[in-house]
């Protein structure tokens, strides 16, 4: 039976058609998804990773970190309002990073990390006002890196990590009055390294992290008021959540929490947006930097940021501002 030429080229066409299409769809996959970035003054120390960071009003402050060579003691302030960095007095501890930073009531501490040589467990508390640092109590606890802190209630909250040995699972509450911790019972959560916390109201959520290789799903929620956790729908409740990872950043922006870039099975540029209101997550617009694991993250509640972090061997310096709610645009 003779073919008919005429079929090939149709089919050619077709073929072709379908293949345009389908590849215009991927490349612009994240316009089905709310959230723009915005370039923000590049950080003027050198490109870090794993640093420490915590925010006092309107500025947020880190400190801290590894630039491929060498552990770090320098600490920046990057001006909200402003959008510029100015150095700020160096942390007075050893230099080391994957630390932990958090604030209670208008002061800043960095604490645990490690050194390139040893997990640590001291504390230093730093003054914005008078731009000077103070050691506090060592936490009793295991040395440890990697480890989560926040602040909340008026203290402050150390927990997760990892040891050098073991992956931990304890918790330990600091009180600033009385320079003491004391360690705290009732996380019924996995071991882990390397997650995650952000901060909605009164509540502090938990999540991500890394254990034994596996990377972890369960999702918690801390009452500061009561000092007691709450189990949340798993990071893997729906079908098309793919949210697990390790070495992320976590923040909150207008009563809404956020998880972005890390790493599982290669660095990240993801980003899924929690409602606390129906304990459920949404895809956003993708970070448009660099991927990205041990970034950097702070917010004022009302302005979120990230940027530093590594791919790699290569270790980074922008920063971008996120609004969660604007268009995706690709020309800024």
């Amino acid at each position: 039976m003779q073919r008919n030429p005429y079929n090939f080229k149709i089919a050619g066409f077709i073929a072709v058609y379908i293949l345009f299409f389908t590849g215009c769809s991927s490349d612009d996959e994240d316009a089905d998804d709310l959230g723009n970035w915005v370039n923000r003054s590049v950080f003027d120390g050198s490109p870090r990773s794993g640093v420490s960071s915590f925010t006092v009003g309107n500025v947020g402050y880190i400190g801290v970190g590894y630039d491929g060579d060498d552990y770090l003691a320098s600490v920046w302030a990057y001006d909200i309002d402003g959008d510029y960095w100015s150095q700020k007095a160096d942390f007075p501890g050893v230099a080391r990073n994957a630390a932990v930073g958090f604030e209670v009531n208008g002061m800043g501490y960095i604490g645990s990390g490690y050194d390139g040589v040893n997990e640590l467990n001291d504390f230093f508390t730093y003054d914005p006002n008078t731009n000077t640092w103070s050691e506090i109590a060592p936490c009793p606890a295991t040395a440890r890196r990697s480890a989560v802190a926040f602040g909340a209630n008026g203290f402050g909250y150390f927990g997760t990590g990892f040891d050098g040995d073991n992956d931990r699972k304890d918790f330990w509450k600091y009180d600033p009055t009385s320079d003491t911790w004391a360690e705290l019972v009732g996380f019924g959560g996995n071991k882990r390294r390397a997650a995650v916390t952000f901060t909605i109201g009164d509540k502090v959520y938990l999540g991500t992290g890394v254990s034994n290789g596996v990377f972890q799903d369960d999702f918690w929620e801390f009452d500061a008021l009561t000092e007691s956790w709450t189990k949340k729908l798993d990071l893997d409740e729906e079908d098309d959540y793919l949210i697990a990872r390790s070495n992320a950043v976590g923040f909150t922006l207008n009563g809404y929490g956020y998880i972005a870039c890390g790493t599982n099975s290669g660095t990240l540029t993801t980003v899924w947006e929690y409602d606390p209101s129906t304990d459920s997550w949404e895809s956003k617009t993708n970070f448009e930097g660099t991927n990205r694991q041990d970034a950097v993250a702070f917010s004022n509640n009302t302005r979120a940021f990230v940027g530093l972090g590594r791919t790699g061997s290569l270790y980074l310096d922008d920063l971008d501002e996120f609004f969660p709610f604007n268009e995706y645009d690709d020309e800024d």
